[in-house]
């Protein structure tokens, strides 16, 4: 496996050209004074150190040795605990976090290139300051200011780590269906108990103190969603002080044995009646889970596109190294028993549909990350409230699409060695195994498209779609005639989108299944296509530069392979989305 390393010079084009994110900044109130672009330059650099030089050399032993659980105490593998003291001292834990409570106060846009960094290095040991944030951003958003004093400034030093405890056994993704249990104290606490699974760093020897948030209900809640509550549990009590107290009356049952990430640890957590806190009003327990999930599903997201860039600079370098054969149109290096495997046309293919895949995830993940930027600081409520929509309408393509690239960019890279991609000590097979729980945790995917077209599609009447198309419509008509070549397709490919959209919200009146039946090729084409706006921006910023270096030329030769080889797809998926739901329900269950 060859070394990895942050693509710096790829997000700063993003951020900087594409973007233009430190112009945004200087214009939000809440950011101008924190962050400028020499900042954001000298952030990225010293977490591409950490991510390429600490980090990053622990993945494959930790893989190899995975966690261990002995009696209820669960112990990382070697060197985590050491990394880990490394990066909460750094201050990567926080650096999203409100600084008021000791935080960096960074904007999602830089986070966002933080996290990519971090999880490309070691997808399981950036899941527990992933957990860790969201944590945070629940507490900051609808905890009480004594529960944000007391415990926040711990977690975002990185002293104290974080969990979300949702699902159950017999629940899933159906929270609605939950049975832990909150029973009110007298000095307002809470007692809570029940058990919860799949619970990410719900257990570990990593720090002194993991504050659990839990869903659970009162006992006089309504039934369903709606009676839903959120505690904050700690695996240690606090005392007032601030100092910690005996330990809470929970423990870790188990620990799952997984495909992949097996460094981190994914836990049966119990609640014996262990003492919480709520967080927030009763029964609104959903809604301040939900004010984290933008966030932690395009930071699932981020974690695909992750695994797929440590997939691509594995593969290149294996590339251009291994011999194998001639190419077909003779011999290219004469002085070698045969060419590197780069010359065959094949293995080009899937390098730059790597390629193609991961720089226009990376531009449009940092795209969703600007919109939540804007709707968090923007003093004007018409533009906060069109970036929220954005946020709402991106946000599970974002979480579904960048994850189903992950998969197919790493399986990719695994193709590309070979026989040898399919062995442990190459690290190849290690990303496949990893990247596939993206897919599924945070809502799987068939969750996220349900969540695209029932809710924001045809819930909007089609209102939040118009919003995105009606921009890239703007930035085409804008363009110069030097663009054309890209902003054709692109307009041809919202064409498609406006077709697809138009029949899906007829036929959804009088089907619902046509919803379920289209919605993952929906999707799919949707995600397509909001890439190819995000590679025409990148055209045009590249065209504007008037710059010729290798940089520049990759990026528009990439740019061209990707509407050539790649948009193409959204027409047999838009064919497959309009064959109907009814050839799915033809075979009777009992058939199957």
């Amino acid at each position: 496996m060859s070394d990895y390393k942050a693509p710096l010079r790829d997000m700063r084009f993003v951020l900087n050209e594409v973007f233009q994110a430190p112009r945004l900044w200087a214009s939000l109130p809440g950011l101008a004074e924190v962050i400028d672009e020499e900042t954001a330059v000298a952030i990225l650099e010293e977490a591409g150190k950490i991510s390429g030089e600490v980090i990053a050399p622990l993945n494959r032993a930790s893989d190899e040795q995975g966690c261990s659980w002995n009696n209820g105490a669960v112990s990382a593998p070697d060197g985590f605990a050491e990394a880990y003291k490394a990066f909460a001292e750094g201050g990567w834990v926080g650096v999203g976090g409100d600084a008021q409570f000791g935080g960096m106060g960074m904007p999602k846009a830089i986070s966002a290139q933080v996290e990519e960094m971090v999880n490309a290095a070691s997808l399981s040991f950036g899941l527990y300051p992933m957990l860790t944030a969201g944590a945070c951003l629940s507490i900051n958003a609808h905890a009480s200011e004594e529960l944000k004093a007391k415990y926040l400034p711990n977690m975002y030093a990185g002293t104290w780590t974080g969990s979300m405890c949702l699902t159950e056994a017999h629940a899933g993704t159906d929270l609605g269906l939950i049975r832990t249990k909150a029973e009110p104290q007298a000095d307002g606490s809470y007692k809570v108990s029940g058990s919860k699974i799949f619970i990410t760093g719900g257990e570990h020897d990593l720090t002194e103190n993991i504050i659990h948030l839990v869903l659970a209900r009162l006992p006089d809640a309504p039934a369903g969603p709606k009676g839903i509550s959120l505690f904050l549990v700690p695996k240690v009590l606090v005392n007032n002080d601030g100092s910690l107290g005996e330990r809470n009356a929970l423990s870790c049952g188990s620990i799952e044995h997984k495909m992949g990430i097996k460094a981190s640890a994914t836990c049966v957590m119990n609640f014996d009646g262990a003492s919480g806190w709520l967080v927030d009003a009763p029964n609104k327990g959903l809604a301040a889970m939900f004010t984290m999930m933008n966030y932690e599903r395009l930071g699932v997201g981020i974690q695909g596109l992750a695994q797929g860039e440590r997939s691509y600079q594995n593969a290149v370098a294996y590339a251009r190294d291994r011999l194998q054969s001639r190419a077909p149109s003779g011999a290219q290096y004469k002085d070698k028993a045969a060419d590197p495997i780069i010359v065959h046309p094949d293995v080009r293919r899937m390098l730059l549909t790597m390629k193609a895949l991961n720089e226009g995830g990376r531009a449009f993940s940092s795209y969703v990350a600007l919109q939540l930027d804007i709707s968090k600081f923007s003093e004007d409520a018409t533009t906060s409230a069109r970036a929220q929509e954005m946020v709402a309408l991106l946000t599970p393509v974002a979480k579904a699409f960048l994850t189903d690239m992950g998969l197919e960019t790493t399986v990719l890279g695994q193709q590309v060695f070979g026989g040898h991609g399919y062995i442990r000590e190459w690290g190849q097979e290690q990303l496949v195994r990893d990247v596939r729980i993206t897919q599924i945790y945070e809502g799987t995917n068939g969750i996220q498209s349900l969540d695209l077209v029932g809710r924001k599609i045809v819930g909007s009447g089609g209102a939040l779609y118009r919003l995105f198309a009606s921009e890239i419509r703007h930035f085409i008509a804008n363009a110069s005639a030097e663009l054309d070549e890209f902003n054709q397709p692109l307009s041809a490919a919202v064409d498609n989108l406006d077709e697809l959209t138009a029949w899906l919200l007829d036929r959804a009146q009088g089907n619902p299944n046509e919803i379920g039946a289209a919605s993952v090729e929906y999707l799919h084409v949707f995600g397509y296509t909001a890439y190819a706006y995000m590679w025409a921006r990148m055209a045009k910023a590249v065209l504007s530069s008037h710059e010729e270096d290798d940089f520049y030329s990759s990026k528009l030769a990439t740019a061209r392979f990707y509407f050539a080889r790649l948009l193409p797809r959204i027409h047999s998926l838009s064919a497959s989305a309009k064959a109907g739901s009814e050839c799915l329900f033809e075979l009777p269950a009992d058939q199957f």
